[in-house]
């Protein structure tokens, strides 16, 4: 049999499987998975059996005649009432660790069609503090892009920010009371919050101050100079600070990923006159809509989506659709993912049904909501400061750093003072994205200190502590060569478990391009931490008995701290070398 790629592995497990399926009725689908009884297990049998009303085990032994996979498995046996059980040649695991060893993906491989993938993440408002709120697009959106990349899609990072609408007239107005240069300085050092609602207070408070911000959203919306320049000063100050933010976070957002919902303001007459055009718009109460199929309230009755209000002025919708038209036809996106929270999910459905309805969004581009809950706190109720707040994102992580580094202090060692706080960083840091990443996104989380940030269970610092410990044991043999890719020996079990394990690091980067759910690589990592953990223990690497084993441990062991090191930073994550 010919040689295959570490990802290929159960992918020619199921195709050889299915051809021997395909012996007895074409389309039988093997359902390979891994088992406690063997190293795969496949139940194809049981549902082709009960189509055609025969034995289950008759046909799984038929399949297994039929099979080809020598050279790969040790054996192939029925088990049960009909399952297939498949256990792996221990010369052939190997041999696909000294091919995973080799490889700078470690297994990883690019994507048979790269495309061009446009992430719509983050997301703030102008002239807003980031929240709380934020962190999970931010983060969920940050580690599809850095996996989407990883595998060689192209991606486009867009942050589509709030910089329009009625409330810049109020907030340029309070700029010209406070005075530029005092406003400029009170964006600068980040207080976007009190900025903004000195703004409203001002707003709620003066029939004067009112009638100056309506006029001042008229100058702005027909193009007056001076108006554009004292709104472009309030986008430039609030895009420098949300940059500040995002380094201190560790994405990979910068500046010039900025596309304001401004950006569309010269489509949308275009919108409404091209849907027009194509029958869609539909008059309702003064408004201009388009009533997508499929959808309904709760009366029954056919829901709208608002392109055109009845004052003439352009909502949500009409910039959606600007920007999907703009991502496809632009940008040439092939794929465009949403992350946004749940709640927009039916307005996000109805927009990509009416843009492929308007022809905007062809049948070959595919447009997915990629959406998540809510951050709650310990009462399960949205997470608020101790003032009753919502929770400024930047404070958060300020926190997260300051209770990781007097976590760090007990484990730092002989760590220098500034490698100390670099080590804080990266445990804070990396303690809120993975609380975050680990969970079923689509599902609220409890925002928890004390979980988060423990060095035992699934957290990252338990991951990050793992790999830690070994580049420690690596360090200790720099003196003499690291062993080369080679076939390493699995005569212990948990050898062979931990060799098994780190050839699934290809798979769960996959399951996260297919299923948009960095959740999978999480898992993963966490599996293959405690899988390492148990060689570890009963499989000593420096006091090894003999030359060779010894050679061989230290390959799983470096070949596992490249995968940890490796799946963590697809995650937005860093991996200290030393804690």
């Amino acid at each position: 049999m010919a040689e295959c790629g570490v990802t290929d592995l159960r992918t020619i497990l199921e195709a050889r499987l299915r051809a021997a399926f395909d012996t007895i009725e074409p389309g039988a689908d093997p359902v390979l998975r891994p088992s406690e009884h063997a190293d795969f297990q496949a139940n194809g049998a049981l549902p082709l059996a009960k189509r055609l009303g025969r034995q289950p085990r008759d046909l799984a032994e038929r399949v297994v005649e039929a099979a080809d996979l020598g050279g790969m498995c040790a054996t192939v046996e029925v088990s049960g009432p009909g399952f297939v059980n498949i256990v792996l040649a221990d010369s052939f695991i190997a041999g696909q660790i000294a091919t995973l060893a080799a490889d700078e993906h470690l297994g990883s491989e690019p994507a048979g069609e790269p495309l061009r993938v446009v992430v719509d993440y983050s997301a703030p408002n102008v002239a807003k503090e980031m929240h709380v709120g934020h962190l999970r697009s931010t983060v969920i959106g940050d580690a599809l892009c850095r996996t989407l990349g990883h595998v060689g899609h192209d991606v486009v990072r867009e942050n589509h920010v709030g910089d329009w609408g009625t409330n810049f007239g109020m907030l340029i107005e309070h700029l010209l009371d406070v005075g530029e240069t005092e406003a400029i300085g009170e964006l600068s050092v980040g207080d976007l919050d009190s900025f903004y609602k000195a703004a409203r207070s001002s707003f709620d408070g003066d029939e004067e101050f009112q009638d100056r911000s309506r006029r001042r959203v008229v100058a702005l919306q027909s193009g007056d100079a001076e108006t554009l320049r004292l709104w472009h000063v309030l986008v430039a100050e609030s895009v420098r600070y949300f940059a500040e933010v995002y380094e201190k976070l560790g994405v990979l957002l910068e500046p010039g990923d900025v596309v304001g919902e401004s950006a569309y303001n010269h489509m949308l007459a275009g919108v409404v006159r091209d849907l027009d055009a194509a029958g869609l718009l539909v008059p309702s109460d003064g408004a201009l809509c388009v009533f997508p199929p499929g959808f309904a309230g709760r009366d029954g009755e056919p829901l709208p989506l608002i392109v055109q209000k009845s004052d003439g002025g352009y909502g949500y919708a009409a910039t959606d659709l600007a920007s999907i038209r703009d991502r496809v036809t632009r940008l040439g996106a092939r794929r465009m993912l949403y992350v946004v929270g749940s709640p927009q999910a039916q307005h996000l459905e109805m927009c990509f049904a009416v843009a492929r309805l308007a022809g905007w969004l062809p049948d070959d581009v595919e447009a997915v909501h990629v959406a998540f809950g809510n951050v709650l706190g310990a009462d399960h109720k949205m997470l608020k400061s101790r003032a009753g707040s919502t929770v400024k994102l930047v404070e958060l992580l300020d926190e997260a750093v300051e209770r990781a580094s007097a976590a760090a202090r007990e484990r730092a060692g002989a760590l220098a003072p500034e490698e100390r706080s670099r080590v804080a960083r990266a445990l804070g840091i990396g303690a809120v994205k993975y609380a975050d990443l680990s969970g079923d996104r689509t599902r609220d989380y409890v925002f928890d200190w004390d979980r988060m940030l423990a060095f035992d269970g699934n957290t990252a610092p338990y991951l990050q502590y793992a790999h830690a410990r070994i580049r420690s044991v690596l360090r200790r043999v720099e003196a003499g060569p690291m062993p080369e890719p080679f076939a390493p020996v699995l005569g212990e079990p948990a050898e062979r478990a931990l060799a098994l394990a780190l050839l699934g690091f290809g798979e769960a980067v996959d399951a996260v391009v297919s299923t948009n759910a960095p959740t999978r690589l999480c898992t993963y990592l966490f599996d293959l931490a405690t899988t390492f953990t148990s060689f570890y223990e009963t499989c000593p690497i420096l006091r090894a008995p003999d030359v060779g084993r010894r050679r061989s441990r230290l390959l799983l062991a470096r070949v596992t701290a490249d995968i940890l090191e490796l799946g963590l930073g697809l995650l937005g994550i860093e991996a200290p070398a030393r804690m």
